[in-house]
């Protein structure tokens, strides 16, 4: 039981749980208002506006920085993370998810000319990297979150 109860107090991963989930409402309202139906997925799938990984990770790193200083290698380590998170997202994971838009397209291509063996029902994920400024919204959602918790709610 002690362990269960140092889980759930555990402030900084209260404020990383916390940024992901926010950032995953807010996004899945966003692609709601954007596209004008609920898409169930977008409430834990990756890419979209706010990214998701930016807020978690920039809600630890800032909550680190609330609990240890921003001097400890605690938010050296927390930063250098969010750093290298972030920049995959718009980097490497971005990139996957464009060629697999093109991909898709190629197999549409092909299934409309006939070629049964290949469909485009077996779609490769699209939504996977993120957007510069959806880094950055979702890094600000992050930071926003942890002084929320830690300056709003006093923890």
């Amino acid at each position: 039981m002690n362990f269960l109860h140092e889980l759930f107090s555990n402030r900084i991963l209260t404020a990383g749980v916390a940024g992901w989930l926010v950032a995953q409402i807010l996004k899945t309202c966003v692609h709601m208002f954007l596209n004008r139906e609920f898409v169930a997925e977008r409430l834990v799938g990756s890419g979209g506006m706010p990214s998701s990984h930016s807020s978690t990770v920039c809600a630890l790193a800032t909550s680190v920085g609330y609990e240890y200083g921003a001097g400890g290698f605690e938010f050296a380590i927390a930063l250098l993370f969010a750093l290298i998170v972030m920049y995959d997202a718009m980097g490497v994971r971005r990139e996957t998810g464009i060629q697999a838009r093109l991909l898709n397209d190629i197999m549409k291509v092909f299934e409309d000319m006939g070629h049964s063996d290949i469909s485009a029902h077996d779609k490769l994920k699209e939504f996977v990297g993120h957007t510069p400024l959806q880094v950055l919204a979702g890094a600000l959602l992050g930071i926003l979150v942890a002084v929320f918790l830690y300056a709003g709610l006093g923890l």
